[in-house]
């Protein structure tokens, strides 16, 4: 029996129990006067639609609200974990909830992080700033190089990969309902290309993993004939292959049994009420060479639209041995996704979460020097993902040479996740990560892709209003001197101090190779993901 049906049979005893007690008792009316408004609250939560919560668990849900309104406000949450903890701490949660919601967007009495503690960053602003209102509020990036005929205008911030099956389609709708509002991309996941996906009209970013979901033949190897058909698809925008994923790279994405419905089943081709491993690796390419010509066959597939890659950084040599072959093969892909090592929104083994994958930073930075080493920066696109949550998280990730980026667990947030952190277990009470449809109902798709596309909206503001401070005009105006760390209580560094930009070109033959590269360099091949020795 769930929380609604209890709720029901409370209502319907407490009622006849008092109607019995009044026809002998006249002092029955105070027992009204107390039920009845519980009555009243409980009916008025099952028919609401705005709080999943209150929806799905009508007068128990109140509850956290109530708590929610005793414990401190959103002042005091940053004093209360680091910016980098996992899951989201309640002050990053909260600027969620209240950009998703049109609410105040702003704290009183200033700074409330320590900023004599190690790792606190800021950015430099400008004592000529521009008047943020004469900026473009919805900038937008170019995607696709000399080989694309099909190129997409992307914004800067989108919705990172989440598969339908990992969330219920109620979330997948409302998701690619607010990206159609708001005009920025949707990333599939890589579960496949479901109908409610394309229903709303978003725009799609098509995610094919090492399980070629919704592009492969029954016994799941690559189909050129499956993919090209969902390819074709106007909403989809853009093709990503997914190489690994910050949650758990190299281990290969997990869909447990009790979510793999029927319905999942058939999108993906795979046996209902099974637990759903991905390989850890593609059988369509086993080399760098093949990859980027497997990159090749999915844009004349697709019939010239940009293709790319993900992948969170492990193994230095092997992201080398890739740009060898681009620059071996003359041949590139339009865009590279990096996953930071905090990523991931669902199941994933603790040890791969916690302990695999180089964090997005340092990943970002060494992506972006390695591509400007082999003098192919300006061919490529890099987009971030990786706990992507606010405007400064956007600007510190282009300092380091991130040209967009996707957030995951924010856009959830804006769903109205409550972190219960019941994803794998099919059980989220708000109707986020789950395919029970008792709990999917309680997430009204009609008033959930408009907190979506509040939150996108008020965060690209945000992080507008930080260019103009900083008198930038422009977000390829970014870089490596505009973000500065406090190292030690006495040390403050630049990015760019901590980390060097190489120079250009230097990791081609005969360039001058920087000591911390030479090493890895001389361990890549195209021809092998081996390393050398």
């Amino acid at each position: 029996m769930n929380a609604r049906q209890l709720f029901v049979w409370f209502a319907i005893l407490s009622t006849a129990l008092l109607l019995w007690w009044a026809y002998y008792w006249i002092e029955a009316l105070f027992g009204f006067i107390i039920i009845g408004p519980l009555i009243y609250m409980g009916v008025v939560d099952m028919i609401q639609t705005r709080q999943s919560l209150k929806r799905n668990f009508p007068l128990a849900g109140r509850l956290r609200y109530v708590f929610e309104d005793l414990r401190p406000k959103i002042q005091q949450y940053f004093v209360e974990s680091d910016t980098d903890g996992t899951p989201i701490n309640r002050n990053e949660r909260s600027v969620i909830y209240q950009r998703s919601k049109k609410q105040i967007d702003t704290i009183p009495f200033g700074t409330q992080l320590n900023v004599y503690a190690e790792g606190y960053e800021w950015m430099t602003h400008s004592i000529a700033p521009i008047d943020f209102h004469k900026i473009d509020h919805n900038p937008r990036i170019k995607f696709g190089g000399k080989e694309c005929k099909q190129p997409y205008d992307m914004s800067v911030f989108n919705v990172s990969a989440m598969s339908f099956g990992s969330l219920s389609k109620n979330a997948i709708e409302a998701l690619n309902a607010g990206a159609k509002i708001g005009g920025f991309a949707h990333n599939t996941g890589e579960g496949g290309l479901s109908p409610y996906h394309l229903k709303p009209g978003g725009d799609i970013i098509w995610q094919i993993g090492t399980g070629y979901f919704g592009a492969r033949t029954a016994d799941g190897v690559f189909s050129d004939d499956a993919f090209q058909k969902n390819a074709v698809q106007p909403s989809v925008k853009m093709v990503e292959i997914k190489l690994s994923q910050g949650a758990k790279p190299g281990h290969g994405g997990i869909l447990p049994a009790a979510k793999n419905t029927p319905e999942i089943a058939a999108i993906r081709l795979v046996t209902p009420g099974t637990t759903v491993f991905s390989p850890p690796f593609h059988s369509a390419f086993s080399t760098p060479i093949e990859l980027i010509q497997f990159v090749k066959r999915l844009r004349t597939l697709s019939d010239g639209k940009p293709i790319g890659f993900k992948l969170c950084i492990g193994r230095k040599s092997e992201f080398l041995s890739i740009c060898k072959a681009m620059v071996q093969l003359n041949t590139y892909p339009d865009f590279i996704t990096i996953d930071g090592g905090e990523g991931g929104t669902g199941a994933a083994p603790p040890e791969f979460t916690n302990s695999v994958g180089m964090p997005l930073l340092d990943a970002i930075a060494f992506v972006d020097d390695s591509l400007r080493g082999f003098g192919i920066r300006n061919e490529i696109k890099l987009i971030a993902s990786g706990k992507i949550l606010t405007g400064f998280n956007i600007i510190r990730a282009m300092a380091l040479g991130a040209d967009t980026c996707s957030s995951a667990r924010a856009m959830m947030m804006a769903l109205g996740c409550i972190q219960a952190l019941e994803c794998n277990k099919n059980t989220c009470p708000t109707g986020v990560a789950t395919q029970n449809p008792y709990f999917m109902k309680g997430l009204v798709v009609e008033d959930k892709k408009q907190r979506v596309a509040n939150y996108h909206k008020n965060t690209v503001d945000s992080f507008v209003e930080l260019l103009a401070a900083s008198g930038i005009g422009h977000p390829d105006k970014i870089n490596r001197t505009h973000v500065y760390r406090r190292v030690f209580m006495n040390l403050v560094r630049t990015y760019e101090e901590i980390y060097p930009t190489i120079p250009e070109g230097c990791l081609l033959e005969g360039g001058d190779v920087p000591f911390d590269f030479e090493n890895y360099l001389g361990r890549a091949s195209a021809e092998t993901f081996e390393v050398l020795t």
